[in-house]
């Protein structure tokens, strides 16, 4: 009985081996395509928004010609289709790797402001206006490095035609990481932590001057001050206050304005 199940089996997988061998082979059909045909393939699917496939088809043209300005092209095209697939990761590794192997190419302050957008779009959130999401709820950390990667483009490349927009979105960033502060106060706040509210929100104040969240902070510090027994200290920042935000919302709960940070949701990101 053993013997006949080894025989059984053993022709099985005879069988199996014959059958694999009379498929036919998969062959690629870009092996041997010319630059130009393998680029142009590759840009057609991004424009259809078929990144995985633009993808592995500029991956082709880099194996097959690693050489010369198509190779160039299409490492900058890779990392683009990562972003746009929103694959931080990817994305940011492709662009690490551009800026590394090129650090002199003519359009190498793109990839500096590519990744400035890498990091701002993941601050953001891509579905944070439909939910009405503040973003400036979420960790700072991916804020913080959106702003080191603009500010490297600009600092690097000043008279670079994306410094503008960068320079932009780093005031957003600015904002965005004085709000967290406040956020982090009012948390605080809300907990009768008024110590370390307090020294929250006068870091905001301290540290983003310009800050639309500059106003909360220091009202938070008049709260937190009234809160500790400080009635000296919350007069004089009242004063300040007053002085610099004579309109505010704040004095005037019903005045109702919207929120700083959803401004982007209506401009037009500019163009690649």
């Amino acid at each position: 009985m053993q013997k006949k199940l080894s025989r059984v089996i053993a022709t099985t997988l005879l069988l199996g081996l014959s059958a694999c061998s009379l498929l036919p082979e998969k062959t690629d059909e870009t092996k041997n395509w010319p630059v130009t045909k393998l680029y142009a393939e590759a840009r057609e699917e991004m424009a259809g928004g078929h990144y995985e496939a633009a993808i592995k088809l500029f991956e082709r043209l880099e194996t097959n010609y690693p050489f010369g300005n198509y190779a160039a092209q299409a490492q900058m095209e890779i990392a683009y289709a990562y972003y746009k697939s929103q694959d931080q990761a990817q994305a940011l590794a492709a662009v690490e790797r551009f800026i590394k192997l090129h650090p002199n190419h003519p359009n190498v302050d793109y990839m500096y402001y590519l990744r400035g957008l890498i990091n701002f779009n993941d601050q953001i959130g891509f579905l944070s206006f439909v939910y009405e999401q503040d973003p400036t709820e979420r960790d700072p950390k991916a804020t913080r490095e959106a702003f080191a990667a603009f500010k490297a483009l600009v600092d690097k490349f000043p008279d670079s035609i994306y410094a503008a927009d960068a320079i932009a979105r780093m005031k957003y960033l600015i904002n965005a990481m004085a709000q967290y502060e406040v956020h982090v106060a009012n948390y605080y706040h809300d907990r009768g932590a008024y110590l370390a509210s307090l020294n929250r929100a006068m870091a905001a104040v301290a540290d983003y001057q310009d800050a639309p969240a500059r106003e909360e902070a220091l009202f938070l510090m008049m709260r937190n001050y009234d809160k500790l027994g400080m009635p000296q200290l919350r007069d004089d920042t009242r004063r300040i206050f007053e002085r610099n935000y004579p309109t505010s919302k704040y004095l005037d709960p019903n005045s109702g304005e919207k929120a700083w940070w959803k401004f982007w949701a209506k401009s037009s990101r500019p163009a690649r």
